[in-house]
């Protein structure tokens, strides 16, 4: 699905046909997946996502925190940089 999700996953206009077509070449049985999709264990996970989302204050994905602190932008650097603050701020509270 990632290496085909150009194909399926136009931005902000994915075609959930084609992908449930590419999900059946790779070896998903999809009526099995068509019919548990719905049901409440699945249910359950998705809730306890979303109530993750909510108290991380996840804004978008990917999004990474450290010690609480979500990252402000991304690239190399960034989580370096964080890390190293933490573990600074760390000694000093000792």
């Amino acid at each position: 699905m990632l290496a085909r999700q150009p194909e399926w996953a136009v931005h902000g206009a994915p075609d959930l046909a084609k992908a449930w077509e590419i999900a059946a070449t790779a070896g998903l049985d999809v009526e099995q997946a068509r019919r548990e999709m719905s049901s409440a264990e699945i249910d359950a996970v998705l809730e306890q996502d979303m109530v993750d989302v909510q108290s991380n204050n996840v804004r978008q994905t990917q999004t990474f925190f450290v010690n609480g602190r979500p990252l402000e932008s991304f690239g190399p650097q960034q989580p370096h940089d964080l890390v190293r603050v933490e573990v600074e701020s760390a000694r000093a509270a000792q």
